[in-house]
């Protein structure tokens, strides 16, 4: 019997990331010392006072189903957190708790999306976006964050791609892959072109308390008209370094809980219910082990921003959010791919080809500092010394 598989398969992409960390590990299997920088994941323990509290659930007898949308004491506490951090006031029955955050995006655009229907994402951006948008048939309009504008949206670019089929802007601030945060007048203009159009907006806000050097996080939520045509995504993988408790949420306006509801229960019945309860004291517990993660990567960040720059065929913009690194290795002669590929086997570091994130991420890779101090220099170590074996490079430096 031959397979056949439905068409939307061949339209659904992936994760490079994990490709990528499979390679290596089996790199590492045959013994070579590879420093991971491909991974978006804190390289912190999720702290203690959280662990302990799942662990008090499970003895408690938390192990049963939820309600779909979440138990209400995390819907409480997340509506309570969420308004605290943005000045704002959400309702907890518009709040919908999901195992990690990208079901938020998916519940989303399949909500929104009829068969050609157009979705503008950031490109480069996270992948997944174009990705649900091709499988649900809809039309993946991409909208390019160029390095000169230290990848930030160009509003002028964003209005000519509207168009009567529009139906949904994603906007992803602190950015990944480039690090990138949205300024307040950014998200203002594109909360009037969603107003003036009628446009739906996800705010995928889930790096929001990875900020660096004073900068604000600002959420499109806060101007006229955005309540009801917003969904916020958030999360606790990142700031909470809980990756594999597999814990978002999105808050929705009201007349879509209903139907998110629905979605929900026709995937997953609902969220385990021990990490709801642990997630409670995640939001509501000691800022402490936080507060030392923040701290660490904004000196992570330095060193990497530093340490970049002083390699010859790359160049790299100070990352204002999140924890990734995203420079330019035009210079090298390589594509993107190319050079991903030549630092996994030649330098023993992994990173991801610009391309993981879209194709105007070509001439970029990006670069997780996710990882200790001591590793990330040993990397820019090695990143130097694979670089100067290069034809590229080395025409360059004979020429100065």
């Amino acid at each position: 019997m031959k397979l056949r598989l439905a068409e939307r398969m061949y339209r659904l992409g992936t994760e490079t990331a994990f490709e990528v960390a499979a390679r290596a590990r089996a790199l590492e299997a045959q013994g070579k010392p590879i420093i991971h920088l491909e991974i978006g994941e804190p390289d912190f323990d999720t702290p203690k006072h959280v662990r302990q509290a799942a662990a008090e659930a499970l003895e408690q007898g938390y192990t049963h189903y939820s309600g779909s949308t979440g138990i209400p004491e995390l819907r409480e506490a997340i509506a309570r957190y969420a308004g605290k951090n943005r000045g704002l006031h959400f309702d907890p029955a518009n709040v919908v708790v999901t195992p990690g955050a990208k079901p938020i995006m998916f519940y989303t655009i399949m909500a929104l999306l009829e068969p050609g229907d157009e979705v503008i994402y950031p490109n480069p951006g996270f992948p997944i976006y174009e990705s649900m948008i091709n499988f649900l048939g809809g039309v993946a309009v991409p909208l390019q964050l160029s390095e000169i504008r230290n990848f930030h949206v160009n509003i002028k670019e964003l209005e000519s791609k509207i168009s009567s089929k529009t139906r949904l802007i994603i906007i992803n601030s602190p950015h990944n892959p480039t690090g990138s945060a949205l300024a307040r007048s950014d998200l203002e203009a594109i909360a009037r072109i969603a107003v003036e159009h009628d446009i739906m907006v996800l705010a995928d806000e889930i790096y929001s308390e990875i900020l660096y050097d004073g900068v604000e996080h600002h959420t499109i939520l806060d101007f006229p008209g955005m309540m009801e045509r917003t969904i916020l995504l958030d999360g606790f993988s990142k700031t909470f370094a809980m990756t594999g408790w597999r814990m978002g949420y999105g808050i929705f306006p009201g007349e879509m809980i209903p139907h998110i509801s629905r979605l929900v229960i026709n995937s997953v019945s609902c969220t385990s219910t021990f990490s709801q309860r642990a997630a409670i004291d995640a939001l509501e517990g000691p800022r402490g082990e936080v507060d030392k993660m923040l701290e660490a990567f904004a000196s992570r960040r330095d060193i990497m921003y530093e340490g970049l720059n002083k390699i010859d065929g790359l160049r790299c913009n100070r990352p204002e959010g999140a924890f990734y690194a995203f420079p330019n290795i035009t210079d090298t002669g390589m594509s993107s791919r190319e050079y991903a590929d030549y630092l996994l086997n030649e330098a023993d570091v992994a990173v991801l080809p610009g391309t993981s994130f879209g194709e105007y991420g070509e001439g970029y890779i990006r670069i997780s500092f996710a990882n200790s101090e001591d590793n990330l220099r040993k990397a820019m170590e090695r990143i130097e010394k694979a670089n100067r074996k290069l034809p590229a490079i080395t025409a360059e430096i004979g020429a100065k």
